[in-house]
């Protein structure tokens, strides 16, 4: 059927309203598992500080009637240090674009200071997992907090818990912040033997962790150790759904302890580590906080900005297993 003459239709419409949605989809990753884990806590200087002590070894505690018991020799408590580090992205909107209206949000200038929130914290949690030890800076060099890496294992190697992967076996660190283990030579593919050997090693110290966090890959392979390459075929009860193949762990079980598998897209891709989250806080000597910049013209200069370190209270309480790959 022919169109009429003159007949105006949308294709050479320019003055028609484009249909943009006032919802504005992101799909960038946000979740940030470790520092949601952790605890929050505060300082009150940029190098803060706290203690870790540990019981003496058990012994035959025999002792004879009437004795007069000798005073034992006193372990101090060893003291620990770290810095404070400073994060921040700054904003800066034209007046006229504050002013005009946009789709999808009513202030461009508060929207993309929220976008930049949750930049700094995906930032942070890329730190916190990283391998940065404590440095104090200078005048044009910025402080640095000592990460996760760096809190873990132990002086002498058998009472280490970061497990090297090539050698299968507990490798020596100072776990003090100053100081982080590389793997002994090429990655080797992640077996049970190498994650019951970190558990372990953490459960004589004393430990008692309940999460394991690595990356996607290992996550993956983490599913396979666990037996369940072969899928189980589950069928709703009620027959409303279809079947679904169950091809995935979330936990693990092992001699010293179940363990909530957690994927992290921030973990560096050749460890794993096993987390006590109760031993972990993110101590903030400034909170997130927006600060409102000197206005030298026609538009809004804004700054987000947080100042924090990492607290490893006990480094012994997790553990890491180093230098491994999926396959």
């Amino acid at each position: 059927m022919a169109v009429p003459a003159n007949t105006r239709l949308t294709f050479g419409g320019v003055q028609i309203r484009e249909d943009l949605s006032d919802i504005i989809y992101n799909i960038s990753p946000m979740d940030t598992p470790f520092m949601t884990g952790a605890g929050r806590g505060s300082c009150s200087n940029t190098l803060f500080e706290w203690q870790k002590d540990e019981l003496a070894a058990a012994a035959a505690n025999q002792k004879l009637e009437g004795d007069d018991p000798a005073s034992l020799a006193v372990a101090e408590p060893t003291k620990l240090t770290n810095q404070t580090q400073i994060s921040e992205k700054a904003v800066q909107t034209s007046g006229t674009a504050e002013a005009v209206d946009w789709a999808g949000r009513k202030s461009s200038q508060a929207y993309q200071l929220a976008k930049r929130a949750k930049e700094i914290k995906r930032d942070m949690e890329l730190m916190l997992l990283g391998e940065d030890v404590k440095a104090a800076g200078a005048a044009g060099v910025a402080r640095k907090t000592a990460a996760l890496n760096s809190w873990l294992g132990d002086a002498v190697a058998g009472d280490s818990n970061i497990i090297d992967g090539p050698t299968v076996a507990a490798v020596a660190n100072a776990g003090d912040g100053t100081a982080v283990k590389a793997p002994s030579g090429a990655d080797a593919v992640l077996t049970m033997a190498m994650l019951n050997e970190c558990v372990e090693q953490i459960w004589k110290a004393g430990g008692s962790p309940d999460v394991i966090m690595c990356d996607s890959s290992l996550k993956v392979k983490m599913s396979a150790l666990a037996g369940s390459v072969v899928a189980d075929i589950v069928s709703n009860h009620d027959k409303a759904s279809p079947a679904s193949a169950i091809n995935s762990v979330d936990v693990i079980v092992t001699d010293f302890g179940t363990f909530k598998i957690v994927p992290s897209r921030l973990c560096l891709p050749n460890q794993l580590y096993v987390l006590d989250y109760d031993f972990w806080s993110v101590d903030y000597l400034r909170p997130f906080q927006t600060e409102t910049l000197a206005k030298t013209g026609d538009s809004i200069k804004q700054m987000m900005i947080a100042e924090y370190g990492l607290r490893g209270k006990n480094g012994q309480a997790s553990g890491s297993v180093i230098g491994i790959k999926a396959a």
